[in-house]
């Protein structure tokens, strides 16, 4: 019979988890437990502090309600405001690094583009020329042919 629980206690140690798991899953289940527990007073005292202050929201709403539009137009153009500030120096600053010659991310772009448009501006002032000469040419024919 020894032989006997001692393999049974043997087979339970062995299906047993490890000392470590089990720390883990107590620490887990307490935190877990804990955390619910102050959700749900949390819960609690927020609809208490509603339940309360939903009078006086009323007798004030007139009020409240213009204040926190304004309030809320207020911040939002001083975010917009900042942004465009946080914009416009971000762009100096690319620009001051163009035009020094550091070559900030973008540049090759930029050349590339530029590179384009000198092409195209050139190839319509060619254009233009052919077409000038070519009304002078036939506003001569139109003088010789009259004359």
């Amino acid at each position: 019979m020894s032989d006997q629980a001692r393999q049974a206690s043997q087979q339970l140690y062995e299906c047993a988890p490890p000392s470590r798991q089990t720390v883990k899953l107590l620490t887990a289940i307490t935190i877990g437990v804990t955390l619910m527990f102050l959700s749900g007073l949390t819960l609690t005292g927020t609809m208490i502090a509603l339940f309360m202050a939903t009078p006086i929201l009323v007798l004030f709403s007139p009020v409240l309600v213009p204040a926190a539009i304004v309030t809320f137009l207020v911040v939002t153009g001083f975010v917009f405001s900042g942004g465009c500030g946080v914009a416009a120096i971000t762009a100096l600053s690319w620009i001051y690094n163009y035009v020094t010659g550091k070559h900030p991310p973008g540049a090759d772009k930029l050349d590339y583009a530029r590179m384009r448009i000198s092409e195209k501006a050139r190839d319509m002032k060619e254009r233009a020329k052919e077409y000038g000469q070519f009304v002078q040419s036939k506003a001569q024919e139109a003088t010789q042919a009259t004359g």
